[in-house]
């Protein structure tokens, strides 16, 4: 399950420190580099709840193993694009295969393991999450340094051979036992409402929030999403059990999670750049200032479900969402024009409270409901991440974007007004002078921006710690009932000892 984890966490950023040798090899415009990104989150997301509800009924092993399968092929096929059409074609596929097995590998951790051990099965997988992310940019770099483009794709291929195996080998099989019919409209509506969505959010940055094509595919997907859940209410055998994901132990968690992986991905998006734009640092240098986050996430992950047991959930996951919000305080105050060090401990505050987060909310998530509704429960979960993460980008480009273009002053050309990058690129065909005298007007331009959208995400992380405080349930020592659902054909006395 870690193995699986782990490589399509790894895709999430691998490909960031790609995008400039890809964009020389393949012709690639700036549009189309961004769709290399954001084409793995919208297949991923856009049939996670299809893919959850298909588990729960079919069999979550052989979902796992087919979307292990498929994002395998799919990555090499990446691997020998020629035109940047096949890859970004290639980056979905992959995401789709990714939405398959990775609410297996949460859901199947509940069947396989006791309830004592399930949390710190859970910690274990949370940091193996946690720390593909955060090497995934590291791994790219070295690839980088050594082989073609390519490599960061046919990197997956030998890992999910490997997870293929194991799975194979080791993994039981373990479906919902009440035989339910396919929610056909449900998994369309899901898919359409979830895509149409983060088209959206994805497209914001680049088109604008007030452009059309943003506004009629955000719209859209939330009437899409309306209609949705009013199908669900009416169904006889609906996708999702609507008293589970508005109970108040499911509202906690979803949302800590939504808050945490916005904060997370957010602030990875703007402490990346100032790591190469403004520090100076090659992608490989970069991805190993990042280590220390990487390293602290190991070593909190595992450690957080004992914490978790002694004070008790809600305020395990409260203390590590202000950790993280410190961490990003410090980012967003003392590493502009600072140099490294004040880096390196935001970079240790934000992941040991990433490592104290991460597992116990997931734990919480999972005890929402029964066992049996454990695939759907994770796609919900990953759902809730992708989104987060999105929103995490889009809103923090665009606060990052604006604040750097009101501090820029009026003597700057037009060229540099839009982003570092920009400026970076525009000075090398000007004289030296203007050259120094541009740079220096955008990092500090840079570094404006910088404390604006960090301060955004450490504000989000704290609003994600005051919403586990007060919305998940539980205390020291005690557990969640987890929620029941309904179903004619379930047993009376079966329903009750569930209930108790």
């Amino acid at each position: 399950m870690c193995l699986a984890v782990f490589v399509v966490s790894i895709d999430t950023t691998v490909l960031n420190v790609a995008l400039p040798t890809m964009s020389r090899a393949l012709s690639a415009s700036m549009d189309q580099l961004q769709w290399m990104v954001d084409a793995y989150t919208l297949g991923l997301a856009g049939v996670l709840l299809m893919a959850g509800s298909l588990s729960d009924r079919y069999g979550r092993k052989k979902m796992l193993m087919f979307g292990l399968a498929l994002f395998g092929v799919a990555s090499a096929l990446g691997a020998f694009a020629q035109e940047p059409w096949q890859v970004i074609a290639a980056r979905g596929l992959m995401g789709a295969g990714g939405a398959f097995f990775m609410p297996g590998t949460l859901s199947i951790l509940v069947h396989v393991f006791s309830e004592e051990e399930r949390a710190t099965a859970i910690g274990r997988w949370g940091a193996f999450t946690a720390l593909g992310m955060v090497l995934g940019p590291l791994l790219g770099g070295v690839l980088l340094e050594h082989f073609w483009w390519g490599a960061a794709f046919v990197l997956n291929v030998p890992v999910v051979v490997l997870a293929l195996v194991g799975v194979g080998a080791i993994v039981p099989e373990s479906s919902d036992p009440v035989a339910r019919r396919a929610d056909i409209p449900g998994t369309i509506l899901s898919s359409v409402a979830m895509g149409a969505v983060l088209f959206g959010v994805i497209s914001a940055p680049a088109r604008g929030w007030s452009s059309g094509v943003v506004l009629t595919a955000l719209i859209g997907g939330l009437v899409v999403l309306a209609i949705f859940f009013l199908h669900q209410v009416r169904a006889k055998e609906p996708m999702l059990d609507l008293r589970l994901m508005f109970s108040r132990q499911f509202l906690g968690a979803s949302s800590t999670m939504a808050f945490l992986m916005f904060s997370l991905i957010g602030g990875s998006f703007v402490v990346t750049q100032q790591l190469q734009l403004v520090l100076g640092l090659s992608p490989m240098s970069a991805g190993l200032a990042t280590v220390p986050l990487a390293v602290v996430v190991v070593v909190a992950s595992p450690l957080s479900p004992a914490l978790a047991k002694a004070i008790g959930a809600r305020l395990t996951i409260t203390l590590g969402l202000t950790t993280m919000a410190i961490g990003l305080g410090v980012l967003a105050f003392f590493a502009p024009g600072a140099g490294y060090p004040p880096v390196a401990v935001g970079l240790v505050l934000l992941g040991l409270g990433m490592g104290l987060a991460v597992a116990p909310v997931n734990d919480v998530l999972m005890s929402a409901g029964p066992a049996e509704s454990s695939g759907r429960l994770s796609a919900m979960n990953d759902t809730v991440q992708e989104l987060g993460s999105a929103f995490g980008v889009a809103v923090i480009g665009s606060v990052l974007a604006l604040a750097y273009g009101h501090a820029l002053p009026g003597t700057v050309p037009a060229a540099v007004r839009h982003s570092l990058g920009e400026a970076t690129e525009a000075a090398h065909a000007m004289p030296a002078a203007q050259a120094r005298s541009v740079l220096g007007a955008a990092r500090d331009a840079f570094g404006h921006g910088m404390t604006w959208s960090l301060g955004v995400c450490a504000a989000t992380a704290l609003l994600g710690a005051v919403v586990a405080l007060f919305l998940i349930p539980g205390s020291k020592g005690k557990k969640s009932t987890p929620c029941v659902e309904s179903d004619a054909s379930q047993d009376p006395a079966q329903a009750a000892s569930l209930s108790s």
